[in-house]
């Protein structure tokens, strides 16, 4: 019958608002695919930006910090595997507190074997460079607590120069956190270190 009066059915039900034709559809499904994608391209690129808030990448120390601003001596044995990939410190105890974030970081550094350096230190007092990460990486300065979780990566200062950057907690995160900054700092990595001048 729509072909009688000369009106395909597409255009007859869109003439009365009842639906839309497939063209629309084909266009909308294509709009909603294109912005899926972008943003899942944006959720593979860099996450955390350059800055001194509780959740960039810091060049100095941060915001939350007593030497807020204040510049970063990186120990030797830190900008020697930086030269290769990124680092991920981890010190701690062998105590019930540490023992979440034991685990979190480890099923972390299983997942990204080969991707980045990892310095597991227990802060028994053995190791030197125990105390050393303590007072360089704390987030908060003063008072340092164990767990502490440091990851350093490379990336573009305020003056556009690739220096090392870095980010770290003394609490609890978990998983997630974890995932996410070295996941970040691999991209990070990735997109700067042929500009690095170690």
């Amino acid at each position: 019958m729509p072909q009688s009066l000369g009106i395909s059915v597409e255009q007859r039900i869109n003439s009365r608002g009842e639906c839309i034709s497939m063209d629309i559809i084909t266009k909308i499904s294509s709009l909603i695919a294109i912005i899926l994608l972008a943003s899942g391209i944006n959720a593979m690129g860099a996450v955390s930006s350059v800055g001194s808030g509780n959740d960039d990448w810091w060049t100095a120390y941060p915001d939350q910090s007593t030497g807020a601003g204040g510049d970063v001596n990186h120990p030797t044995w830190v900008l020697d595997a930086l030269k290769s990939k990124p680092v991920l410190i981890y010190v701690h105890k062998s105590c019930s507190y540490c023992t979440p974030q034991t685990e979190a970081v480890q099923n972390i550094t299983d997942e990204f074997k080969g991707q980045i350096t990892f310095f597991e230190i227990g802060a028994d007092g053995s190791d030197a460079r125990s105390e050393e990460a303590l007072q360089i990486y704390d987030p908060d300065g003063g008072k340092t607590y164990v767990p502490l979780t440091v990851l350093l990566t490379l990336a573009p200062n305020s003056e556009g120069e690739v220096v090392p950057v870095w980010h770290s907690t003394d609490k609890v995160t978990g998983d997630a956190w974890v995932k996410n900054y070295v996941e970040d700092a691999i991209v990070q990595y990735d997109e700067n270190s042929a500009n690095w001048n170690p």
